[in-house]
């Protein structure tokens, strides 16, 4: 009767308007103080990073409970990204996420392993039905780990819409204390019209930042012309971590009158990808740091904006003297605010806009298609945000795609023509992203007759790279004929270091084991508890596949009472 009227309570549940926010409906989903390595909305690579991570005081195994009633809705592992990852369903229609797990709890931990072990594999992607994992407000749903691309310990939390949007947790009454003032790396201008110029330059300028006596900064005077903008770098730290963390607002205004606003409470995972257009691409590629820019360019449709006057744009005329201002904000309304004085004057221009003009240019609205040499390289359209030129060169089995500096919204594909390779040498073969120091890094490449193909989103170096050997395997915790009564796990290293490991089996006696995959350590582990073993002698094999084919196999035998 219990489950009826919960599932009613589920399909029955009404769904709040972010206007009608619940405050106090979600607990904590740990019981150790809530301390962040990473904010809601702050810049990664390509996205907009999507909830809480929560340190976990460098240790894995730390109890999640569930924060409000609902029912596990979908698991997933995976080796990278979220690793091992819950997600919830609660009857006021949001969900929550908890990622980089080390393992689940109870029966949603058993139905997991049975599933591997009925699939034999370690990563998959389940949905449950409603009634079968239904769980109440603080039951026990899994333990904090680091699995997936997790850089350390520590638990990913989200809180999602209806519509599957996350949303700040912060605005769900999860408290995290913070006293502490965002803190300002830097603040460029950028001449934005044929005619601007900025300090006597057409390019991008960096301002020079002068802490006043209140803790607020004020640039250096600028001369400027024409139709201009403002960008910054910016981070946040909280209470008791030294973790560089995004900020929640940041908002200008010219001359007293709001120009244009930032907030991170909620986005789409269809539009997080236009963080590229968000930012300073290029600077960010050769400068390792990320200045927003505070205008809205074409083709940027993202919500997080929430106030633009001009599209965020200034225009300078001459003999006109002004003031920029930015203030950047935390969730607990801690800010700084920066000024910048602004004399209008048309100078002789210095620094003239660079020329990057090049016998390849690309219409963003088109479809782009061009060969050189034995390649070939398609870019659909609305792939690019602007209008670009790029620089292209081939020299035999390399193509130089221009440089990682203008970002992609959308795959292109590199084609090569291997018809002058044997046929039994093609399947060793795959397309590689060559990184500074020349080393490729393995693309899955597709093969249609004479010709290898791969879809990327990355400008940059590639090369038809030769892989025709196999897989290393090496055992880490034991040796042959040895007994392994008092161990718990089974560990073996596993590498391959051009194409990279594709597949994994193993078996003791000829029945399946599960072997979870740690990929950032390149190490498989057997746990004992999984029960498989019931003889003293038992025979280990293990069978690694590289994403070229070539394998190795290793076989052990070992003794356990």
């Amino acid at each position: 009767m219990k489950k009826i009227i919960f599932l009613l309570l589920i399909f029955g549940g009404t769904v709040y308007s972010q206007k009608d926010i619940p405050t106090d409906y979600f607990n904590n989903p740990i019981e150790i103080p809530l301390i962040l390595s990473g904010s809601f909305g702050e810049l990664r690579s390509n996205h907009f990073h999507s909830g809480l991570d929560i340190k976990t005081q460098q240790r894995e195994g730390i109890p999640i409970y569930a924060p409000a009633d609902g029912y596990v809705s979908r698991i997933k592992v995976s080796l990278f990204g979220y690793g091992k990852a819950l997600y919830l369903s609660h009857p006021n229609g949001y969900s929550t996420v908890y990622a980089h797990l080390q393992k689940y709890a109870g029966t949603i931990q058993d139905y997991v392993k049975e599933h591997q072990y009925q699939k034999e594999t370690f990563t998959f992607e389940l949905f449950p039905e409603v009634n079968q994992f239904l769980v109440k407000k603080g039951d026990l749903i899994g333990y904090t780990g680091n699995s997936g691309s997790s850089g350390g310990p520590h638990l990913h939390f989200e809180i999602r819409d209806a519509d599957s949007r996350p949303m700040n947790p912060m605005l769900f009454g999860i408290e995290i204390l913070d006293s502490i003032k965002p803190i300002i790396n830097s603040v460029f201008a950028y001449p934005i019209s044929e005619d601007a110029q900025i300090n006597q330059s057409q390019n991008p300028v960096k301002l020079r930042l002068i802490l006043q006596k209140d803790g607020s900064y004020k640039t250096e005077n600028i001369k400027a012309f024409g139709k201009i903008g403002f960008g910054l770098s910016a981070h946040d730290q909280q209470n008791g971590a030294s973790n560089k963390n995004g900020v929640y607002k940041i908002k200008s205004t010219y001359n007293g009158e709001e120009r244009f606003k930032v907030l991170f409470e909620k986005f789409s995972f269809a539009e997080t990808r236009y963080l590229n257009r968000y930012i300073d691409y290029a600077y960010f590629k050769n400068n390792r740091s990320r200045v927003q820019k505070l205008f809205r360019q074409t083709n940027n449709p993202l919500s997080i904006i929430k106030e633009e006057n001009e599209f965020g744009y200034i225009n300078i005329q001459e003999e006109y003297t002004s003031l920029y201002t930015i203030e950047v904000s935390d969730f607990k309304n801690n800010s700084i605010t920066i000024s910048i004085p602004i004399k209008g004057e048309k100078l002789e221009i210095l620094k003239p806009r660079e020329n990057t003009k090049t016998e390849d240019f690309l219409f963003s609205d088109q479809a782009n298609s061009f060969t050189k040499g034995k390649f070939s390289v398609y870019i659909p359209a609305n792939s690019l945000y602007e209008n670009t030129y790029l620089n292209i060169k081939t020299q035999g089995d390399t193509l130089q795609l221009h440089k990682n500096v203008i970002p992609l919204h959308k795959n292109m594909t590199i084609t090569v023509d291997v018809s002058n390779y044997k046929d039994s040498d093609i399947n060793k073969l795959f397309i590689g992203r060559l990184n500074y120091k020349g080393v490729p890094y393995h693309n899955t490449t597709t093969r249609k007759g004479d010709k290898l193909l791969i879809k990327t989103k990355l400008f940059g170096s590639y090369a038809l790279v030769s892989d025709n050997t196999a897989p290393i395997i090496k055992p880490l915790n034991f040796s042959e004929k040895k007994w392994l009564s008092k161990n718990n796990t089974l560990k073996i290293k596993i590498e391959d270091k051009l194409s990279g490991v594709s597949s994994y089996r193993a078996t003791i006696n000829g029945k399946f084991i599960l072997m979870e995959y740690n990929s950032k350590k390149d190490v498989l582990t057997y746990d004992f508890n999984d029960n498989i073993i019931s003889e003293s002698e038992n025979n280990l094999k293990l069978i690694v596949v590289d994403n070229v084919g070539n394998n190795a196999t290793f076989e052990a035998t070992f003794y356990r009472k």
